[in-house]
């Protein structure tokens, strides 16, 4: 039977395709083409859906909502091939498909490893962006050694990892669905089968195993490097340019310090909300506070 992509009319936005070297990359393109654009990139294990409280708003308001899914998320190709899933792969297809919407006067709304991914696009293109939407998300070079939970140590151990994110979906099944939220009654069965039918099979999963692999174990090795090439481009050229942080206080991944440690100290004239009652995935959890303030901050 084939999947119906509106999950009973939660996700009904019309699919765009860009064809990268490694894979058709999927994204939706709403609103008005002469409104401000406003970029929303997700991180692991989601996908565009993660964003669909955001679009219709957005385009009303007068804004076009550009929201694209990673190479091997969402309606994206899933090639079962782990070198094609590195954060600077990753990164440098986003800014090809960005690059050909021709964008201007952008905002740029990253979390998760849609932080760093999208952000790298806005260093180096920073003419193309007018401002940053920060939620739950990291672009620096990590200044210690990097404390891990238990479950990620597990994912980034070898065939361990293959049997719980791969085998057992526990990416979706435990974080995403438990632990990454405060608000798990929302995850109603149109959503769920939203963040289940992507990734079907075993070897559907590989991009959502590779991501935990990615995440750097101290200041040294590539992704560091990747982030601090991004975290010198953002004081570089946004320090002059609208930021503000949205950052959920319950999130056992992207702990509250994050935000005094590294954001304020990247951008501290940066408006900061923090928001109590949300996990990880904040998009799920607090998009009814977020969207306003979105919207409010894009007006001015």
């Amino acid at each position: 039977m084939a999947t119906d992509w509106t999950f009973n009319g939660t996700w009904p936005y019309e699919p765009r395709w860009f064809d990268s070297a490694d894979g058709r990359m999927h994204y939706v393109d709403e609103g008005p083409r002469d409104g401000k654009p406003v970029v929303m990139m997700h991180g692991n294990p989601t996908w565009g859906y993660l964003y669909r409280n955001f679009i219709g708003p957005l385009a009303e308001a007068g804004y076009r909502a550009i929201v694209p899914d990673h190479l091997g998320f969402g309606r994206s190709d899933k090639p079962d091939q782990p070198e094609l899933y590195t954060i600077r792969r990753h990164s440098e297809r986003l800014e090809s498909l960005l690059e050909s919407l021709d964008l201007q006067d952008a905002t740029a709304v990253g979390q998760d490893w849609g932080g760093p991914t999208l952000y790298y696009w806005a260093t180096r293109h920073p003419e193309r962006v007018r401002s940053l939407f920060v939620l739950n998300t990291f672009a620096h070079r990590p200044r210690t050694d990097v404390k891990l939970p238990l479950p990620l140590k597990m994912f980034q151990t070898k065939g361990v990892g293959e049997a719980l994110v791969k085998g057992a979906h526990l990416f979706v099944r435990g974080f995403l669905f438990r632990a990454g939220v405060v608000h798990r009654d929302r995850f109603d069965p149109n959503v769920k089968a939203a963040y289940l039918a992507p990734h079907p099979t075993y070897a559907s999963r590989t991009a959502i195993l590779v991501f935990p692999r990615e995440i750097p174990a101290g200041p040294q090795g590539e992704v560091s490097d990747l982030n601090a090439e991004i975290e010198a481009g953002l004081e570089k050229h946004f320090r002059s340019k609208p930021v503000k942080i949205m950052w959920a206080m319950k999130d056992i991944a992207f702990v509250p310090e994050m935000v005094d440690q590294l954001w304020l100290k990247t951008f501290p004239d940066a408006e900061v909300e923090r928001i109590e009652d949300a996990g990880h995935y904040l998009q799920e959890d607090a998009h009814e506070r977020i969207v306003p303030a979105l919207i409010e901050f894009l007006d001015r």
